[in-house]
């Protein structure tokens, strides 16, 4: 029954939470404000945004047999693409379900152990993961005196007091998770090992050079489709590079938090151009236009992937016994 409500709780709160902030977010500014914007935007840049976004998904595609070649399995194209697309649609579902879901689809349809497809899942997001804190790294560079002034002001005596009570607690839990619940901490170590064994693999693997330019082909892609969305509105279309940096990284953590980002990635966008002080109903109005564009892009990608799978690879099958 705890199980059962446990997963329940997984997939209603990130709707909850999503949908609040929708209601929030449309009474700060209204629908007919956001079509205003839009019907001023230059739809040439959104369309090269929806392209670069794209490119992106490919060159996922692509990187996956990078990493299975080594574990002796060769994947096609199409599946590969079917499921990158189809994983992203289903995380509008339950947020991070999307990547279980892709090796799923791959392990059924390439004949591959689950186990081995979600264990380059996770390496996957091993790499992505250090891109990430990579692009976090330039940011922090490039308005590092901002930064320093920014936390100068608002970390104060109560906030230092604040974290160190935080600490305190987790350290605090974490002997008593170790201490009372043993079986757990052992789960969490062979978890973690897990992922060391998907770090090795990366490290290992012949096609090191390809994997890694893929790599930061995607994110390269990533933020490139942030910033030429950004030049469709004349509104923002002028601001420094920093701003769309810590824009592009909000956006990127608020995905996670609700599905598909859904309530959260144009409030996210707001709160990081606010700290440069851009208005907040063009930041709020680029926010949705920037998640709605990728978001109509995932759905139909998305869907026809999903439409088109198991006809591929009947297809497949029938010229493979053929």
């Amino acid at each position: 029954m705890n199980k059962i409500i446990i997963k329940s709780i997984k997939i209603i709160l990130p709707i909850s939470i999503g949908l609040i902030l929708v209601v929030y977010s449309f009474s700060k500014i209204s629908i007919n404000q956001i079509l205003f914007y839009l019907q001023k935007s230059n739809p040439y840049w959104i369309l090269l945004g929806i392209f670069f976004g794209t490119l992106s998904h490919i060159s996922r595609s692509y990187r996956w047999n990078y990493l299975l070649n080594p574990l002796g399995y060769k994947i096609t194209f199409l599946n590969s693409f079917f499921a990158v697309f189809a994983a992203y649609l289903i995380n509008f579902t339950v947020p991070r379900a999307g990547d279980v879901a892709r090796a799923t689809i791959i392990s059924k349809y390439e004949n591959i152990p689950f186990d081995k497809t979600l264990g380059t899942v996770i390496a996957e997001r091993i790499a992505d993961l250090i891109c990430a804190f990579s692009i976090i790294c330039l940011a922090v560079f490039l308005k590092k005196e901002f930064i320093i002034n920014l936390i100068s002001e608002k970390f104060n005596s109560m906030s230092i007091f604040s974290l160190f009570f935080v600490s305190s607690v987790i350290i605090l839990l974490i002997i008593g998770l170790n201490y009372f619940f043993p079986s757990l901490i052992i789960k969490i170590k062979v978890f973690l090992k897990g992922i060391f064994d998907g770090v090795l693999t990366i490290t290992k693997m012949k096609n090191r050079g390809a994997f890694i330019f893929h790599t930061i082909f995607i994110w390269l892609m990533y933020v490139l489709m942030f910033y030429v969305t950004s030049l469709s509105m004349q509104e923002i279309s002028d601001i420094s590079f920093a701003p769309i940096l810590i824009g592009f990284i909000l956006g990127m953590f608020s995905i996670g938090a609700t599905n598909g980002g859904i309530g959260t990635y144009p409030e996210a966008i707001v709160i990081a151009f606010s700290i440069f002080s851009i208005a907040e109903d063009p930041s709020r109005a680029f926010g949705w236009i920037m998640w709605s564009s990728q978001t109509l892009m995932i759905i139909i990608f998305g869907g026809i992937s999903l439409l088109l799978l198991p006809v591929y690879n009947n297809h497949r099958n029938k010229s493979i016994t053929n």
